[in-house]
């Protein structure tokens, strides 16, 4: 096994799985100085806040206003994909051929959801480590994915990214709070740029719990 970084103590157990796309993956448990993790980040004080507005033609914009392209990695991938799954219906049930062609319609769509997944990790520890407080709509993405855009909405994996956004800013140091699916208040919380009653505020404030 080769290390990518050194990990900060001896795991006490490892865990390893195998996914549908046959990849085996390795999770470990490790223990972590919090004073090191504190001197880590950068002092509150000196952070700006930010709101977020989440959309499909931009992925994000900033209240500052910059905007973040949506990637659709779904849609760049569709053609792929929809040759990879037709070969795989052409094949006979039980044979190894279509054992084969069934691997290769789960790596198809490993390699989707890893492009996704990596995106999101980008964008949400950038806004956390240079942001003191964030404010997010509080989007119905369970009854917008029902609508004619679902594809779409379930290509940008807003719901992945919020889930990330809150457990970043959870255990930022373990210093952050969450306001999550209450209504932002104005005082201290940053509030996205659309005036909408539920709102993801997700307080980094003094970063203190």
């Amino acid at each position: 096994m080769r290390w990518s970084r050194t990990l900060p103590s001896v795991p006490s157990s490892a865990t390893v799985v195998r996914d549908a796309a046959g990849r085996y993956f390795a999770s470990f448990v490790i223990e972590t100085d919090p004073d090191a993790d504190v001197a880590r980040m950068p002092d509150p004080e000196d952070l700006p806040g930010v709101g977020i507005d989440l959309g499909l033609t931009h992925f994000a914009v900033l209240s500052d206003g910059t905007k973040i392209d949506s990637p659709r990695f779904l849609r760049r991938a569709e053609k792929k994909l929809k040759k990879a799954q037709k070969e795989l219906s052409r094949k006979q049930k039980g044979s190894r051929n279509r054992e084969k062609a069934r691997l290769k319609v789960a790596r198809a769509h490993a390699q989707v959801a890893d492009a996704r997944r990596e995106f999101h990790h980008q964008l949400s520890t950038k806004l956390i480590r240079e942001n003191q407080g964030i404010g997010v709509e509080d989007l119905a993405v369970k009854g917008l994915a029902r609508t004619r855009l679902g594809k779409a909405v379930h290509d940008a994996g807003w719901a992945s990214f919020l889930a990330m956004l809150e457990y970043k800013a959870q255990t930022a140091a373990g210093l952050a709070v969450t306001a999550c699916r209450a209504q932002v208040r104005p005082e201290p919380l940053v509030p996205a740029q659309r005036e909408e009653a539920g709102s993801h505020g997700i307080r980094s404030g003094a970063r203190a719990a």
